[in-house]
């Protein structure tokens, strides 16, 4: 059963701008080291921060919560399978938030262009979860 779906869209030059401007004050107060040295590693930096800054933000989305809302940013980690597939792994609040609300399983992509970086979650549980909206299945439309 889906229990939740975040999408969210970063501007990569924003988080180059900011990178740029605290440097590893924001990349430590945001990313954990094993993120810090995967998308450092990588021809475009800032395309691989801006891309796991969205995974944040869309877990966050999906969890119906927002920045400061119990849940630190470097609670939430993408790690890549051994194929490339990202994966969640989180810590502390955010496992309990997951863990509380029955969610099982996380579901994750992410993709980049030129100038921009989109990541998906979805949060799937056993048990149903709040309902969506009804269709509406009026047949005079």
């Amino acid at each position: 059963m889906i229990a939740g779906i975040g999408i969210d869209l970063v501007e990569i030059a924003r988080i180059e701008r900011i990178a740029t401007r605290w440097g590893d004050a924001f990349l430590g107060r945001v990313f954990t080291l094993r993120e810090i040295d995967s998308c450092s590693g990588r021809a475009r930096p800032a395309t691989h921060f801006a891309g796991r800054f969205a995974v944040k933000e869309a877990l966050l989305k999906s969890l119906g919560l927002g920045l400061g809302m119990g849940v630190r940013l470097r609670e939430i980690e993408t790690v890549n399978e051994r194929d490339g597939r990202p994966r969640l792994r989180l810590y502390a609040n955010a496992l309990r938030i997951l863990e509380g609300r029955g969610i099982r399983r996380t579901h994750l992509t992410i993709t980049h262009t030129k100038d921009h970086a989109v990541a998906v979650v979805v949060l799937e549980a056993d048990s149903p979860g709040p309902r969506g909206a009804e269709l509406d299945t009026d047949p005079h439309e």
